[in-house]
């Protein structure tokens, strides 16, 4: 998957698509999950990076990031 490149995101974790005009604010975690995509990370990858980080649950992240990751895909952000 990867982020459309249009996609402007600041470090302040607003996003913005100039396609649509739509703007986002995102909090610090899924900055931290669109800095991955940015970086092509596999999913497995980010759950491996993100645990490394933040005492989450494995299993809890990886059902919180696909329900985040297809909403990223639903509002046009990424691509698979």
């Amino acid at each position: 998957m990867r982020l459309k490149k249009n996609i402007a995101i600041s470090e302040s974790g607003y996003l913005f698509n100039p396609s649509t005009g739509d703007s986002y604010s995102v909090n610090q975690m899924a900055f931290k999950i669109l800095e991955l995509i940015k970086a092509e990370h596999s999913t497995k990858d980010m759950i491996a990076k993100i645990t490394e980080e933040y005492e989450v649950n494995d299993m809890q992240l990886a059902e919180d990031l696909d329900d985040f990751l297809g909403h990223l895909k639903q509002i046009g952000l990424i691509d698979e």
